[in-house]
């Protein structure tokens, strides 16, 4: 039995809580004027905590939706703010906290729950699995050309902050979405306003307009030396182009925009197709390739059935989760659709598992090369390789 009690915070603890997440990432407490500001952030009712009788250990979350192949849209929980005091380090305090949020979140009717990992080895033991990636790349603006073929229809527009702030949550409500990626309730833009607002470079932005209306934007911010010989970067904060002309339409502003030297794309999807549309691919140079969000099916049944499928004979897996036991079974998963059975299971895999093939990112064969499926029917391996594949790379896009 714990020595310590979890329970919600109310809203005069949450800055209790935001610093004591702050120090377990070695960040000074906030001071009043950013306290004003990231207060502003947290949902209510969203954060718990660890007592004994101090606080010791806290979790936050806030409601959304997230898109799942095939474009459906479910509830998910994003999950940030999770810290435990150094001096009560693993003492099952995390996990006190994660079990009370994912039943929470299970009672509540969420689907999925997601977030960020600071240290990739934490959060597969609660059921989270890596379930999208990125790349980050850089463009020589000097050198860089769009090719002659490239989309130029439409127009952009340059916003400053504060009318930004008011445009792109509409814009991005209404662009279509990515598998993986979320809607971003008004808690999320409360935060990037915050962050915009204490950024040191002023933040801009630039929407696309194409025939039926705003399709994309870029937010970002220049960066670098002050002296000569003013070396500086462009840096893409937020980049979200709906068409394939809002693609090239705000490239070809971003690479038009003067005294920068390099425009860098961070953390992009893995196929953001940037090689195809400049005139020489080779002045897009990829800087690194890293996990994005980590994602738990908190509803198994629900999510595999809200998911397409791609066309391949049926197969039968068995998922177990301890800590929401009510998931494990056994599942059918077929190109119309997914649910209970009680067929033998040709592959055997945990919730942590399953979240990692659930969106395309890895191949279910690739998971039982490495040791993540115990594969008891080898033929099914092929046919889950085609049912759990996607037209495009899941990618969220959305950090918090």
């Amino acid at each position: 039995m714990s020595d310590f009690e979890i329970r919600t915070l109310d809203p005069g603890e949450h800055r209790a809580a935001s610093n004591l997440f702050r120090a377990s990432l070695h960040v000074p407490p906030s001071d009043d004027t950013d306290w004003e500001r990231a207060a502003r952030a947290f949902q209510p009712g969203g954060t718990i905590g660890a007592f004994d009788p101090d606080l010791i250990g806290t979790a936050r979350s806030f409601d959304a939706e997230l898109t799942v192949p095939g474009g459906a849209r479910r509830a998910m929980a994003g999950v940030t703010g999770v810290g435990v005091r150094a001096d009560r380090t693993r003492r099952g305090v995390l996990r006190a906290l994660m079990t009370a949020q994912l039943e929470d979140f299970a009672g509540r009717g969420v689907v999925f729950a997601n977030l960020l990992a600071s240290e990739a080895p934490i959060y597969g033991r609660f059921g989270y699995g890596l379930a999208t990636r990125y790349r980050t790349y850089s463009v020589d603006r000097h050198r860089a050309r769009l090719h002659p073929d490239a989309p130029a229809t439409g127009e952009v527009r340059l916003l400053e902050l504060d009318e930004a702030l008011e445009v792109l949550p509409g814009v991005y409500e209404g662009l279509a979405r990515r598998p993986g990626a979320m809607s971003r309730p008004e808690v999320l833009w409360r935060l990037y306003e915050g962050q915009a607002r204490r950024s040191p470079q002023p933040v801009k932005a630039v929407v696309h307009h194409g025939p039926d209306g705003p399709d994309g934007f870029a937010t970002f911010y220049v960066d670098g030396l002050q002296v000569h010989p003013w070396t500086k970067s462009l840096r893409l904060v937020d980049f979200f182009p709906g068409t394939p002309a809002a693609f090239a339409g705000l490239w070809r502003f971003l690479l038009g925009v003067d005294l920068v030297d390099t425009v860098v794309a961070e953390a992009r999807p893995l196929d953001e197709p940037i090689e195809l549309i400049l005139a020489d691919h080779r002045r897009a140079a990829v800087d690194r390739i890293g996990d994005e969000h980590w994602i738990r099916l908190v509803d198994v049944p629900e999510a595999l059935a809200a998911r397409e499928y791609g066309s391949a004979a049926p197969v039968v897996v068995e998922v177990e989760d301890p800590v929401l036991p009510a998931n494990s079974g056994t599942y059918r998963i077929s190109a119309d659709g997914a649910g209970r059975t009680d067929e033998p299971a040709a592959l055997r895999l945990d919730v942590t598992t399953l979240a990692m093939a659930y969106f395309g990112t890895w191949r279910p064969s690739a998971l039982a090369g490495a040791g993540r499926i115990e594969v008891r029917d080898p033929v099914a391996l092929a046919n889950a390789d085609v049912l759990f594949a996607t037209r495009v790379a899941s990618w969220s896009g959305t950090h918090y």
